[in-house]
């Protein structure tokens, strides 16, 4: 299982290979200052005007701002908008 693990952080990493998604991968991606589009997720864990908190693999991914709200949201993508101050990831921890 070790192997496995580090064969995908060597392809996620590697300055050589192109930066494609493997699959599961999760991706945050920030349009201007008023649109996040997270994809891969796994479920909204908080949620207000102020904070928005989605699962993804590795831990969470926090969207703080101002008048934030889910306009979207399917298995695969959530859209967030409103004011973005500030994107946050929190690992999980190690057990």
């Amino acid at each position: 299982m070790k192997q496995k693990r580090d064969l995908l952080s060597y392809l996620t990493t590697d300055p050589e290979l192109p930066g494609e998604l493997l699959p599961g991968q999760s991706l945050v991606e920030l349009a201007g200052d008023s649109r996040v589009l997270i994809e891969n997720h796994h479920g909204v864990v908080e949620y207000s005007p102020c904070r928005i908190g989605a699962a993804v693999r590795f831990g969470r991914v926090l969207v703080c701002g101002h008048c934030l709200e889910l306009v979207q949201m399917t298995r695969e993508q959530l859209v967030i908008t409103g004011k973005v101050e500030s994107i946050t990831l929190i690992r999980k921890e190690k057990s």
